[in-house]
């Protein structure tokens, strides 16, 4: 029995080691009430201190949301001077890419960063369009690049390009019977179920399905309409979670949806004032549980909308100014929280990115980011960081040093590490005085000397023919200064022509050696003709007679 006793002494401990559940027996809470009496008497020194601090643990709740609110540091990194209005990262959290109106892509890679904060690549996939929108797979081993331009293209994770989406016929008045869109994107996202599939949407009044294995053809067209069937432009798309529904914001102020089990000729639901007509909706988001869509527009406002009850919004956020038609706003991991950016109002310092509650629709926070714009927000779920493209082309990112994990926090604690004079091979000249001559390296001289030494060698320097002889008063010395002269000369007489000389005089000279010593004319005449005869007549001769005549 006593050893009964015992084990039922050693069970009860490890009951009152455990978390009770359920009422506490009286017996039970008056030792606890004791033992905590005790425990905070011990602990008064301490809550004095924080007290004196200005740290109060009992208003200190974990669960608020400005307490979820990652925000206690700050890293800064520089894409350019443009404005960044394409922000993504893979759901890892190991790469990130922006985008920016001077058509760059820059790619930073968190692993391998310092604390310099500077990208590993930086290229221009679309030429001279601006990067509206960047988009990677959920498997993270592709990325979806949204320009200016009408076809979209898919690179992969270091950038080179997979894929280009078809070109339509612009001269084709029906949209489904193009094969691609014949207007600039307006955005586009992949498909959360089908690994291979993606959306765009451009300004040719349709939404399409494509999908990565067929470059050719498009899977779907949908085509988006206002009151009454005329043409509206979709300016944003996206998927919910689960891929059954795909929403666009229209230029119209509507809001559509499609149900993608379905035909895509009737929408799902349609909210024709959802925002002012003529305002670009630039961003539709759905929530991580799917229950709420928040939109944004360029008439400053940013509504949420319960998909339960979909013809009016649960609240309006207003007084959001924003300039460009890009500006997005996104979900905290757990749904409580929605944020968005504003544009920097005109006299204003700085512009703010606003925390919203979506529960209270309370303003949980409003924190002062850059002098410029905040245009795209990303709030990473498993790294819990937030990273703000702003218009100053910086890409702002906050973090907390509990709640945060990996990303920026490796790369602040990393300094940047110089090479070492021991790594860098330098070329040396080996002299070796027996090396026969072919294999001899001259000594190395002066940079000036060795442009001299060039200068002086004809060849290396390719001076041109020098002249014949140098002349005096435009003739050539060597040769009179006629072209016949110079002919003769040089091709012909081998002897020295006196172009001063009289030709008459140089012929008469040898007349009496002729007449005294013919040779050539007068001893072939002696014998057959030894007297001249000469005509004397000055008349013309007759002329000839036809032959006719």
């Amino acid at each position: 029995p006593a050893d009964d006793g015992d084990d039922d002494d050693d069970d009860d401990d490890e009951e009152e080691e455990d978390e009770m559940i359920g009422p506490v027996p009286t017996a039970a809470a008056i030792s606890k009430s004791a033992n905590s009496k005790s425990k905070r008497d011990s602990d008064d020194d301490d809550d004095d201190d924080e007290q004196d601090d200005g740290i109060d643990n009992d208003d200190y709740d974990e669960d608020a949301p400005i307490n979820k609110l990652p925000h206690s540091h700050e890293v800064e990194m520089r894409h350019g001077s443009k404005a960044i209005i394409a922000l993504a990262s893979d759901p890892s959290g190991v790469r990130l890419a922006s985008g920016s109106m001077d058509y760059n892509v820059n790619f930073w890679d968190f692993s391998g960063m310092d604390k310099s904060m500077k990208s590993f690549r930086s290229l221009q996939p679309c030429e001279n369009h601006p990067i509206r929108g960047l988009h990677y797979s959920f498997s993270g081993d592709m990325m979806l690049v949204v320009s200016g331009s009408s076809q979209a293209k898919v690179l992969d994770r270091d950038g080179f390009e997979k894929m280009e989406c078809v070109k339509g016929d612009q001269y084709i008045t029906d949209m489904s019977k193009t094969k691609g869109h014949i207007a600039g994107l307006t955005g586009g996202c992949w498909s959360p179920v089908r690994r291979e599939e993606f959306l765009t949407s451009a300004n040719d009044a349709t939404l399409r399905t494509w999908v990565f294995a067929k470059t050719k053809e498009q899977r779907a067209v949908i085509k988006t309409r206002a009151q009454g069937g005329l043409k509206t432009n979709p300016t944003c798309c996206t998927y919910n979670r689960e891929g059954t529904l795909i929403a666009a914001g229209c230029g119209d102020g509507s809001l559509q949806t499609w149900d993608t089990r379905k035909m895509f000729v009737h929408t799902t639901h349609c909210i024709r004032d959802a925002h002012s007509k003529g305002s670009d909706i630039s961003c539709v988001l759905f929530s991580y549980a799917g229950f709420q869509l928040a939109s944004r527009s360029t008439d400053e406002t940013l509504k949420l909308w319960d998909m339960r009850a979909f013809r009016k919004p649960l609240h309006v956020f207003e007084g959001l100014f924003s300039r460009y038609d890009t500006t997005d706003c996104c979900f905290s991991p757990d749904d409580t929280m929605v944020l968005t950016g504003e544009s920097l109002p005109k006299g204003a310092q700085q512009a703010h990115l606003y925390v919203y509650d979506t529960k209270t629709f309370d303003q949980v926070a409003k924190l002062p980011i850059t002098d410029s714009h905040v245009i795209r927000t990303l709030w990473h779920p498993k790294l819990n960081q937030i990273f703000i493209g702003c218009g100053n082309g910086v890409i702002r990112g906050l973090y907390d040093e509990k709640r945060s994990m990996r990303g920026a926090k490796l790369c602040v604690v990393r300094t940047h590490r110089r090479k070492k004079d021991s790594e860098i091979v330098s070329t040396t000249q080996i002299i070796t005085p027996h090396a026969l001559p072919m294999f001899r390296q001259e000594k190395t001289r002066s940079l000036r000397k060795k442009l001299e030494k060039e200068r002086l060698d004809p060849v290396k320097s390719k001076r041109p023919d020098l002249p014949i002889t140098s002349g005096q008063g435009g003739r050539v010395a060597s040769s009179g200064g006629t072209l016949s002269s110079y002919v003769i000369r040089n091709l012909g007489l081998s002897k020295r022509v006196e172009d001063d000389q009289d030709p008459r005089e140089a012929i008469l000279k040898y007349a009496k050696e002729a007449a005294e010593n013919p040779y050539w004319i007068a001893p072939a005449y002696s014998k057959t003709q030894p007297k001249p005869i000469f005509n004397t007549e000055d008349g013309e001769p007759d002329a000839k007679k036809a032959k006719g005549e």
